[in-house]
């Protein structure tokens, strides 16, 4: 999936743990998150791209 230009993937681990990793620039950032629907994790990651965008458009 695309977000902002920001390719990521979000996989289901167990029931309600999604695994999910994005790339940018050089820099991966991975990690998991509890959520009963794919879509609201999704959504975090989404948010968690543009925290790290944000971050980087600082710098």
């Amino acid at each position: 999936m695309i977000h902002k230009g920001v390719e990521y993937t979000v996989t289901p681990v167990a029931p309600g743990i999604w695994k999910w990793q994005f790339r940018i620039g050089d820099k991966v950032v991975a990690g998991k998150t509890e959520a009963k629907l794919n879509l609201l994790a999704i959504r975090r990651v989404q948010l968690r791209i543009d925290r790290e965008l944000k971050k980087a458009e600082q710098k």
